[in-house]
């Protein structure tokens, strides 16, 4: 469980994150309706998990991570100048498909339903 101060940083680094992504990146590789799900800070922070989201055919989830990748040096920096830490956590980026798992087993819900009333 994560201790307050780390839940405090964590949610300061998202909010941080959120903004420079939305507003200061000008990759076309990253869609408009991307969005940082959770982050996750170490204990020691020194790296910080990011979890992010995409709608569905926004983009390549391949070209998405890797410009993500590769702005995350000018990322980091502006965190730095935003969140005053002793330290700018390294940045993970992975992709969150919670979403889109959620439609799926609705789908399959409704089509398992579906066929049961058909039996009937």
């Amino acid at each position: 469980m994560p201790s307050n101060r780390n839940a405090r940083v964590s949610g300061e680094v998202k909010r941080a994150l959120c903004d420079i992504i939305k507003n200061d990146l000008n990759d076309p590789r990253i869609p408009d309706m991307l969005s940082v799900v959770d982050v996750e800070v170490s204990s020691d922070f020194s790296y910080a998990k990011i979890y992010y989201s995409v709608l569905s055919g926004s983009g390549d989830e391949k070209d998405i991570l890797k410009a993500l990748k590769s702005a995350s040096g000018y990322i980091r920096r502006e965190l730095g100048s935003r969140v005053r830490l002793r330290q700018t956590p390294e940045l993970r980026f992975e992709q969150d498909n919670t979403i889109e798992r959620v439609f799926e087993l609705n789908r399959l819900i409704d089509e398992t339903i579906k066929n049961d009333n058909n039996r009937q």
